[in-house]
């Protein structure tokens, strides 16, 4: 696994952790997927979706050889966890996010850690050694962490009424401090990758930094699970505004104020299916391909377009 952005330059706070670092005169919207897991053509399809509906500017353009490239419009688009593992072109995804993330300005491409990216992170006490990130050598698991501690790669990211995670929490949370938290665990794994103290790194990270990367009590998923492993099942309705993925649905979810987008893979076996979130300060809506490849928008909540934080 390699997630190469050795030539972007590092994202650091505000703009590494909330939109309003882009100011309130001309404020961007946020496009947000989740739970790629290798499967390029529904990724690419899902981003496109802006591109094939009438009102919206693309967030990306295709050039003649059919690359993806960012748009240059005013958005930020955040990818909400677990670009790899269960569909076979996990090096594909991975190139196509480090490519928008170069290609567009500081901050613009937000990249949220998910479950399966943090199995890179402690192969040792998770395992999964039969998963692509279970696999990554200690250049790869390297070149992913210097992603983190570059702010590249985040824990979460505060939009405009929402937060994106990819299991999400059941309490509010301060979203600069769980960032600042992955960032740390990622140097201190720097500082052990392919060393004697590789392991025993990798297992006090999951205690010291368990509000992110800690697992549950029962089960990985299970109730005090960290903000990328918790089930959607674990998040109460009273649960702070939050998008997340993780956990598959066919179409998205709402339970109270938490949204959840994980919809790729439980439509791989049809037509359409696949889609974005797309935020603004007025509201949050779904914009989702249909069977026959048209797309369509589905409002699921307005606010007052003033951030409720």
């Amino acid at each position: 696994m390699v997630l190469d952005l050795s030539t972007a330059s590092a994202v650091d706070p505000p703009a590494r952790d909330r939109v309003s670092a882009f100011g309130d005169d001309d404020p961007p919207a946020i496009v947000s997927v989740s739970d790629i897991h290798g499967h390029l053509g529904a990724a690419r399809s899902a981003l496109r979706t802006l591109s094939d509906h009438p009102e919206y500017p693309p967030v990306v353009t295709i050039d003649r050889d059919g690359t993806l490239r960012w748009a240059d419009e005013n958005y930020v688009l955040v990818f909400n966890g677990d670009l790899i593992d269960r569909g076979p072109h996990n090096e594909e995804v991975l190139d196509l996010v480090a490519r928008l993330v170069i290609d567009a300005p500081p901050g613009r491409v937000r990249v949220t850690l998910g479950n399966h990216e943090a199995i890179v992170l402690t192969p040792e006490p998770l395992g999964f050694r039969q998963w692509f990130s279970g696999q990554a050598d200690s250049s790869a698991r390297a070149t992913f962490l210097n992603a983190i501690r570059d702010g590249h790669v985040i824990a979460a990211y505060e939009g405009h009424n929402v937060t994106y995670a990819h299991a999400g929490s059941p309490v509010p949370y301060d979203v600069a401090s769980v960032n600042e938290s992955l960032r740390s665990a990622a140097v201190s794994l720097l500082a052990a990758v392919g060393t004697n103290e590789d392991v025993p790194t990798q297992r006090s990270v999951l205690t010291e930094h368990s509000i992110v990367l800690g697992v549950g009590q029962d089960h990985l998923k299970g109730p005090g699970a960290g903000l990328v492993w918790l089930h959607f099942d674990h998040l109460p309705p009273d649960a702070p505004p939050q998008v997340v993925g993780h956990t598959r649905h066919n179409t998205p979810q709402r339970k109270g104020s938490v949204y959840c987008q994980n919809i790729i893979q439980s439509n791989l076996d049809r037509d359409g299916g696949e889609g974005v979130f797309l935020e603004t300060p007025a509201s949050l809506s779904a914009v989702l391909r249909s069977d026959d490849g048209s797309v369509e928008t589905t409002v699921l909540d307005r606010f007052d377009g003033k951030s409720g934080r």
